[in-house]
């Protein structure tokens, strides 16, 4: 599943490439069709990205809603004449004006709705705050946190905590921060939160600039100058079977019925 780096390059990208401009819009699979047909030729205003969902700000007023949970992929193609679209594309968003022409198809998401603002606001107001949001307040993760018997490994995935980390965040943030996935929340001192916060900030608006997940420091690596980070080595315990740091064989545990990878030694119990 995309982590909240992907989804706001995603609101960012192609926010750039329709903001501002009437848009037609058709589901050729047919399951997004009558909310389609509502806003077909509108001006789509603005693409907001919160968490792991994306909102559509249509001019009629209306608010489209996308999840794309384990499979939702998009496609751009940027021609005049894009192919016929192929497979259960749920919606296609495709550019009329005299501009660039663009096309958007969406296949597979979780969720592709359209409705009111305030189906968008019940949404949000299940989520925690979004590191990558100028608007997130940060108390509000850290003291759900610091009240829960929860382990914090399933605290840092559960998306009313904090909306936008994933699987790989998660075991990097506790990894860099020394803290077993499995210690409780309540058991976390508050300034190690904060820095656990901080951190996320980082790693995630590092994920939107480079569009992926690169956590590791290129200084504790031997690359040369300039050489592209592999995705192999773009993790220090995520997925390797050593530490980074000091070659400890990761283990794993299964913590909110995924597996975090973490280092016995970094991260004692």
């Amino acid at each position: 599943m995309p982590e909240g780096h992907t989804i706001h390059r995603i609101a960012r990208d192609h926010g750039r490439l329709l903001a501002g401009r009437p848009v037609a819009v058709d589901s050729p699979q047919g399951r997004f069709a009558a909310d389609a047909e509502r806003i077909d030729g509108a001006v789509l205003d603005e693409i907001e990205a919160y968490g792991k969902h994306l909102f559509y700000w249509w001019s009629t007023g209306e608010v489209g809603h996308v999840h794309l949970g384990l499979f939702g992929k998009y496609r751009v193609h940027r021609t005049d004449e894009p192919p016929l679209p192929k497979g259960a594309v749920r919606m296609r968003l495709r550019t009329t004006d005299d501009g660039d022409p663009v096309t958007i198809e969406l296949r597979g998401p979780t969720a592709c709705t359209l409705g009111p603002p305030d189906e968008r606001d019940a949404i949000v107001a299940r989520l925690g705050p979004d590191p990558l949001r100028a608007d997130a307040d940060p108390d509000a993760a850290i003291d759900r946190i610091a009240r829960s018997r929860a382990a914090i490994g399933g605290l840092l995935l559960d998306q009313s905590v904090i909306a936008g980390v994933g699987n790989v965040y998660r075991a990097e943030l506790l990894f860099l921060h020394g803290i077993h996935p499995e210690r409780p929340g309540r058991d976390c001192r508050p300034d190690d939160l904060r820095s656990i916060w901080e951190t996320a900030v980082t790693m995630l608006r590092a994920g939107v600039k480079a569009n992926r997940i690169v956590t590791v420091d290129r200084n504790e690596l031997d690359l040369p100058k300039g050489k592209r980070i592999p995705r192999r080595e773009a993790t220090y315990v995520y997925q390797r079977d050593r530490c980074l740091r000091c070659g400890t064989p990761i283990r794993t545990v299964e913590v909110a019925n995924r597996t975090c990878y973490y280092c016995p030694e970094h991260q004692a119990r």
